[in-house]
């Protein structure tokens, strides 16, 4: 094979596997080995990072952590917990990124059956972030607060390499920003120390391909609707 031939064929895996990972929203309970975990984290400290920081730092719970965690943080929010995150959320969802932001959430209440004007129902199914889908496994993913947003970029590339990795692997996951929300919870819960923020959480295990929350694929928008090319 020529190294043109390769390169293509490295190219198309990877479009493939872009592809292939989506966002699991029912796990099987089976718990995932040691080694491919490790293997996936081995993969993901590759990601690039400014100045070469490296800014993550990630508990990863299984068993009876996982369980313990998960039921506290489910009857934490349940209660009505007040929503306080380290990092700042948006503002707001306007335009295009609430048409994009409807879309989704539109095509998981179809999957379930769940009406758009059926409140009830809908927040039951949001809370389903805390139960983590039925994963077996958790990561929680912390930045240092002194690199600031710089840190918390550098937290998003990881967070897309782990799941693109997981993917590769044959492990299904879902990044869940709905943790962060709750990171007063998450704080005590693991003991983290003050200077480190809670950036988001990483649900993953084998998917249950059958469930229809896994049903449906969201969009991707156009190049031509997010790049502008200058030539001259």
């Amino acid at each position: 094979m020529t190294d043109s031939q390769k390169a293509c064929s490295t190219s198309d895996f990877f479009e493939d596997l872009l592809k292939a990972r989506y966002s699991c929203r029912r796990f099987l309970p089976e718990a995932i080995g040691r080694t491919t975990i490790e293997r996936i984290l081995r993969i993901a400290q590759q990601t690039a990072s400014w100045c070469n920081t490296q800014p993550w730092k990630m508990i990863i719970l299984g068993g009876n952590a996982a369980r313990d965690f998960s039921d506290g943080l489910y009857e934490w929010a349940r209660a009505g917990a007040l929503v306080k995150s380290d990092i700042e959320f948006p503002a707001a969802y306007e335009g295009v990124y609430r048409d994009r932001r409807r879309e989704c959430g539109y095509q998981l209440y179809d999957s379930v059956g769940i009406g758009r004007d059926d409140r009830t129902a809908s927040q039951a199914q949001a809370l389903e972030n805390f139960r983590l889908f039925g994963a077996p496994h958790v990561a929680i993913v912390t930045t240092d607060s002194k690199l600031g947003p710089y840190g918390a970029l550098d937290c998003g590339a990881y967070v897309s390499n782990f799941v693109l990795a997981a993917r590769s692997l044959g492990v299904a996951s879902i990044a869940q920003a709905a943790f962060a929300h709750h990171a007063d919870f998450v704080r005590e819960h693991l003991g983290l120390p003050e200077d480190r923020l809670v950036v988001c959480g990483i649900s993953f295990g084998l998917e249950d391909a059958s469930h229809p929350a896994n049903g449906f694929r969201t969009s991707r928008a156009p190049i031509a609707d997010v790049v502008e090319f200058r030539d001259a």
